[in-house]
């Protein structure tokens, strides 16, 4: 790969999460802090007064990719997920953190957020639950947001379900349509692996 140039490691990336949430970020002896910074070769300057971030890149990055996959891991901690789902983003390399305003679906009457907020989590999580097994998108829902995490074809389809459940729809539609999104993934993967297969030598 190509050196990158020096204005690349004189920038810096900022985001603000929520200050209850910056002892999550750090972790206990700041493991989860270290972790992200060995991972992606990134620096974190977390200020715990205001909850800003600054990732800036130290000259270990190699990828600039590596900075927006820190910036992302960051910010889905911040969007209530646990540090060990928030690092499915540096694990595996086609997973993105998505994150929906649910005032953009609902308005922003916060009885009409909270309604809808509640048809997503389902009875005891079952909802929000069952969005994760059938897309393979993990879900975290906090305030006025969902967050996701997932490859661009299962953020695809959480997206549509969380859509369709702000949007009024019926739950058992809902789960149709998942178990439904289920089976064209699946056959799309046997397809793909299928393709991938050499060819059978005669």
């Amino acid at each position: 790969m190509a050196e990158l140039a020096d204005e690349f490691y004189e920038s810096a990336e900022r985001v603000k999460i929520p200050k209850d949430r910056i002892g999550v970020l750090i972790g206990k002896d700041g493991e989860t802090k270290r972790y992200i910074e060995e991972k992606t070769g990134v620096e974190l300057r977390i200020d715990s007064k205001t909850g800003e971030v600054e990732i800036r890149p130290t000259e270990r990055v190699k990828d600039p990719l590596d900075l927006i996959k820190a910036k992302e891991c960051v910010l889905a901690i911040g969007r209530g997920f646990s540090p060990e789902r928030a690092f499915r983003l540096l694990r595996e390399e086609d997973a993105s953190l998505e994150v929906i305003d649910l005032y953009e679906l609902v308005g922003r009457n916060p009885k009409a957020l909270e309604r809808q907020r509640a048809r997503i989590i389902g009875r005891e999580g079952r909802t929000r639950q069952l969005i994760e097994e059938l897309s393979g998108a993990d879900v975290s829902i906090r305030g006025k947001t969902v967050a996701l995490i997932g490859t661009p074809r299962q953020l695809q389809v959480a997206r549509k379900a969380i859509e369709m459940l702000a949007s009024g729809a019926p739950h058992g539609r809902v789960y149709r349509f998942l178990e439904d999104q289920r089976r064209k993934m699946k056959r799309e993967k046997l397809r793909l692996w299928k393709d991938s297969e050499p060819p059978d030598i005669l």
